[in-house]
């Protein structure tokens, strides 16, 4: 099995050093293609309007000046044209990628790029490890992470779902079990605009998130990372909604239109 492993934390985090263990742990044949800088909150953006540089550190291991979405597919459709990677594996990302975050999420788009392309393709992060929580538990997923991998391969899943992992911020002791999941929503994401000024006096300004607590619903990602187990989510691409997809079609109806301008009900 060949194994693609990027990450948006850039090629120098400690997820990607990670990942690539647990990679290594399945196959011998793995595959690095990582941004050069953290890319971060950049979702499923793409590089279009200047040249992508690129530079090879070693036989496997490619760093792009560019997004996670630019790697896979220069993966995939360059570096490793002729022989596709069998699964794409994204992060570990530094901190958690649960609820809204996936829209927002490099790590995520990395491996929705690797589904689109049609090569099976996983997230996964380790929630926790801001410099206020202090240290991150590296040795949860490096533990666990084999094994979850192993029985998700078992036992498959269909063609169009990304999988999204998150790993509870405890050492690998404590995680209680692993819970596949559907998405959650917090209560609220508050975006805090922070503006400060430069030696030259022009304003610049930072994004910052506060995540007050959430009300806990239970089978979301939320509350099994709350209960402290390994989330599994799978995402569909499809985005559609198709109940209101229904009712939509049946407000347009033709049907409906000649009732209407007839003046009966509706």
């Amino acid at each position: 099995m060949r194994i693609l492993v990027t990450n948006d934390d850039g090629i120098g985090a400690e997820g990607m050093d990670i990942l690539r263990r647990i990679a290594e742990e399945l196959t011998s044949d793995v595959w690095v293609v990582a941004p050069e800088k953290n890319q971060s909150g950049a979702s499923h953006s793409m590089t279009l309007h200047e040249p992508l540089r690129v530079r090879q550190t070693n036989e496997r291991t490619f760093v792009l000046r560019g997004t996670p979405t630019d790697c896979v597919i220069m993966a995939v459709r360059h570096f490793l044209i002729d022989h596709p990677p069998d699964l794409v594996l994204s992060g570990i990302n530094h901190g958690s990628n649960l609820a809204e975050d996936v829209t927002y999420s490099g790590t995520v788009a990395a491996a929705i790029e690797g589904t689109m392309l049609g090569i099976r393709s996983i997230a996964m992060s380790q929630v926790g490890g801001s410099l206020e929580e202090g240290k991150i538990h590296w040795e949860t997923p490096l533990n666990h992470g084999p094994g979850l991998l192993a029985r998700l391969l078992e036992a498959g899943w269909p063609k169009d779902i990304v999988v999204n992992i998150n790993y509870p911020p405890c050492p690998p002791e404590a995680v209680t079990g692993i819970e596949v999941t559907r998405q959650g929503r917090r209560d609220q994401a508050s975006l805090c605009i922070d503006q400060r000024s430069d030696p030259w006096g022009m304003p610049y300004f930072w994004f910052n998130f506060e995540r007050p607590p959430s009300t806990m619903v239970a089978g979301t990602d939320l509350a099994a990372i709350d209960a402290r187990r390994i989330s599994v989510t799978p995402l569909c691409l499809n985005l559609t909604h198709e109940t209101t997809c229904r009712s939509l079609a049946r407000a347009f109806d033709p049907a409906a239109d000649r009732k209407r301008a007839a003046g009966g009900d509706l």
